[in-house]
């Protein structure tokens, strides 16, 4: 098992540990994170997703964002190309429908896609993370080949910042060439 196998398999026992208290608090203390981020304040399309294998709860911070009249998209598995996503708007009645994975995504109505390169900040999963921008995520290069064109033409737009659990940040990651850093990463601790 390589460091980035070993790594990934240790912080998401440690995530899936938690108790639903602990991500309850968790979640509550990240919108209080979220709420003091004027680049998320100034934001008007904005991509979350729902949370799986103890990854840290988005919920309240996509019931903030439609409070604040704020667009919300989810990603969807891109149906044509392979490892790579789609972002559909999401609202309360948004009909959904497990995945692969067994994640509940937006049924995919073509009219309401948004491309990757229109959305103004995407809050992103991840498994660990150092302060270097550097973040580890499942394995799978949906985030990575989805936004590889930030990399590729030095895009500005959007904003990939993560979400984890403090308890999910390393010293240093070991970064591939074809992994795109974050912004910033947002934590029940803190911003990094």
């Amino acid at each position: 098992m390589n460091v980035r196998q070993a790594l990934r398999q240790s912080m998401r026992q440690k995530r899936r540990a938690l108790s639903p208290k602990q991500q309850n608090i968790a979640a509550r203390r990240l919108l209080a994170e979220i709420k003091k981020r004027p680049l998320i304040q100034k934001a008007k399309h904005l991509a979350l997703y729902l949370p799986n294998d103890g990854e840290l709860d988005p919920t309240p911070i996509i019931q903030w964002c439609w409070q604040q009249k704020k667009t919300v998209y989810l990603p969807v598995l891109h149906p044509l190309s392979h490892n790579r996503l789609w972002f559909v708007r999401y609202t309360q009645y948004t009909p959904m429908t497990r995945n692969l994975y067994g994640i509940l995504e937006p049924t995919t109505p073509y009219r309401f896609i948004r491309p990757a390169k229109m959305l103004d900040i995407v809050l992103l999963p991840l498994v660990a993370f150092d302060k270097n921008g550097g973040r580890l995520g499942m394995g799978g290069g949906y985030y990575d080949r989805t936004f590889s064109f930030i990399r590729q033409y030095n895009a500005q737009k959007p904003r990939l910042i993560g979400l984890a659990h403090e308890l999910q940040k390393v010293e240093k990651l070991p970064v591939e060439s074809w992994d795109v850093p974050l912004t910033g990463v947002v934590t029940d601790g803190g911003f990094y």
